[in-house]
């Protein structure tokens, strides 16, 4: 190759990521707004959300979903670059696996090892492993739209990385209706129908982000 067609490859790959950047962000917020009014027309946010937001527990559970969404969405974004490093997106990962583990120790500690059982079933997690994946359609969709447009090196991987972000986003959005509010139930059942979703972004991604 010579020197003059590798500069050509290099400027047209840093103009796809500067275009890739508001193309993501618009797909994002446009899957968010989507799952929200699916949420609103559908099961309905909480009814006592504004009450039960300032409880300990539904505080941590929706500032965590969505602390988890932000950084599964920032991964997500730099594997579209293909160039770019993951390590630091992967390092800020620790911090809502950190919050997760935090609060599963300080909801063991504060409840009697009797209720445990209770706790992590919840009311309904078969509902929430329903409802969940729903929510995660249209992020997801949209996700796998905006990095048809960029040229990630692995499509299986860039596909589940597009799952977990879906998914993490359809759980903040669900956080904002689940009656179940134990870290022990986010930690069991948001986390499996996170997985379920990460799961079919990766089958997918093999198929339609495939260069």
């Amino acid at each position: 190759m010579q020197t003059d067609d590798l500069i050509k490859l290099m400027t047209q790959d840093a103009r796809v990521r500067h275009r890739f950047n508001p193309v993501f962000a618009v797909a994002v917020i446009g899957g968010l707004l989507i799952s929200v009014l699916l949420l609103i027309g559908t099961i309905g946010l909480r009814p006592d959300l504004a009450q039960a937001i300032q409880t300990p527990r539904v505080a941590f559970k929706i500032g965590l979903m969505f602390i988890l969404a932000a950084t599964c969405t920032r991964i997500a974004l730099i594997i579209g670059k293909p160039g770019v490093s993951l390590k630091p997106a992967l390092a800020i990962l620790a911090v809502p696996v950190l919050l997760f583990v935090s609060g599963i120790v300080l909801e063991l500690r504060s409840v009697a090892s009797g209720e445990w059982g209770a706790r992590l079933i919840g009311q309904n997690p078969g509902f929430c492993l329903l409802f969940l994946p729903l929510l995660s359609l249209a992020p997801l969709a949209l996700i796998f739209a905006a990095l048809k447009q960029a040229a990630p090196v692995s499509p299986s991987l860039a596909g589940a990385a597009a799952g977990f972000a879906s998914g993490a986003i359809a759980g903040s959005v669900y956080a904002l209706h689940c009656p179940d509010d134990s870290p022990l139930f986010v930690a069991t059942w948001y986390f499996i129908g996170i997985t379920l979703v990460a799961f079919g972004g990766w089958l997918l991604g093999g198929r339609i982000l495939r260069w």
